[in-house]
């Protein structure tokens, strides 16, 4: 074999794409029925999406496509895969068709302003705080409630949900840890 295959520009894309694999993995054990395990993997996604940028910022290498492919990942593995899990886990399970179309609406609202919330992250380019809570919090926090489901109240996550749908868009300054 010659040369390096792996250069240091690509192992924050390694960790990146991980965090992809883990929220696209959390869909397939949705669809099995998998609860516990997808929420986990969501979790793990949490951790992968964090270590993303640190070894990036550590190798120097922060790039451009860095940053679009963390979002696109980032919306499938703390948009689309908590919201499908919620969906699927809590509202689709109630027995009025009334609810589970208002649980399907509630879902799609959380994935949507999780995807709005990433393209203004994206265009905003603020290193010193977030404009809205982070889909990575948003995304996590129902991932951990869904841990906790057979304890709570099923009404707590379209509540969750919606709370933290507002949340992603709004306009409020959110600190950056660990910087």
């Amino acid at each position: 074999m010659k040369g390096n295959p792996i250069t240091a520009s690509m192992i924050p894309s390694i960790f990146t794409l991980a965090n992809l694999l883990c929220g696209f993995l959390a869909l397939i054990l949705v669809i099995e029925k998998h609860y516990t395990i997808a929420a986990a993997m969501i979790l793990l996604s949490v951790l992968l999406d964090s270590l993303d940028g640190k070894v990036a910022r550590r190798l120097s290498v922060s790039s451009d496509f860095g940053k679009e492919l963390d979002s696109l990942s980032d919306l499938v593995s703390f948009g689309v895969a908590p919201a499908i899990l919620t969906y699927q886990a809590i509202l689709y399970p109630l027995q009025s068709d009334y609810v589970k179309y208002i649980g399907l609406s509630i879902a799609a609202f959380f994935a949507l302003c999780g995807a709005v919330r990433l393209a203004r992250f994206n265009m905003l380019n603020i290193t010193t705080h977030f404009v809205g809570v982070p889909i990575t919090f948003a995304g996590g926090l129902l991932a951990l409630l869904m841990l906790f489901r057979n304890m709570l109240p099923w009404y707590i996550y379209p509540v969750s949900m919606v709370i933290l749908a507002f949340l992603m868009v709004s306009t409020f300054k959110v600190a950056k840890l660990g910087k």
